[in-house]
């Protein structure tokens, strides 16, 4: 009998092992796509919403949708140029995050695959645009 153990390991010796993704994970994330989408439809629509049945406090809540920096401007067609681009803008996001988290699941990337930047922004602008509405809406006479 041997007094060697079976099995044997060396220090500098690193065994490469496949990683297997699951398929949820790559379902996970088209459905964090959708939502995303769903959310800029909604976004849109509010805001197409508020130009069309709005007063002068609802333009200007619509406006900040739009592109932060612009002047705001009472020209419907331009706020809706103004909030489509912005629609765009979150679409064309969420399609970036999509692809870049569709790629390291396909590498068999170990994550994270979180999302802290884009969730922040659009939660401080909502909650900005909300904050005017309400306080132009509660100074008006």
């Amino acid at each position: 009998m041997s007094t060697q153990p079976l099995l044997q390991r060396t220090a500098n010796k690193r065994i490469a092992l496949p990683v297997r993704v699951e398929p949820k994970v790559s379902f996970a994330n088209e459905r964090t796509f959708l939502s995303w989408l769903h959310f800029t439809v909604v976004l849109g629509g509010l805001a197409v919403g508020l130009l069309n049945f709005g007063d002068r406090v609802g333009k200007i809540s619509a406006a900040l949708f739009s592109v932060v920096g612009e002047p705001l401007s009472f020209n419907v067609s331009q706020l809706l140029t103004k909030i489509i681009s912005t629609a765009m803008a979150i679409m064309v996001y969420a399609l970036y995050t999509y692809h870049w988290r569709a790629n390291s699941i396909r590498r068999g990337g170990r994550g994270p695959y979180d999302d802290r930047v884009g969730p922040t922004i659009l939660c401080i602008a909502l909650l900005v645009a909300v904050i005017v509405n309400f306080a132009l809406r509660f100074a008006e006479p």
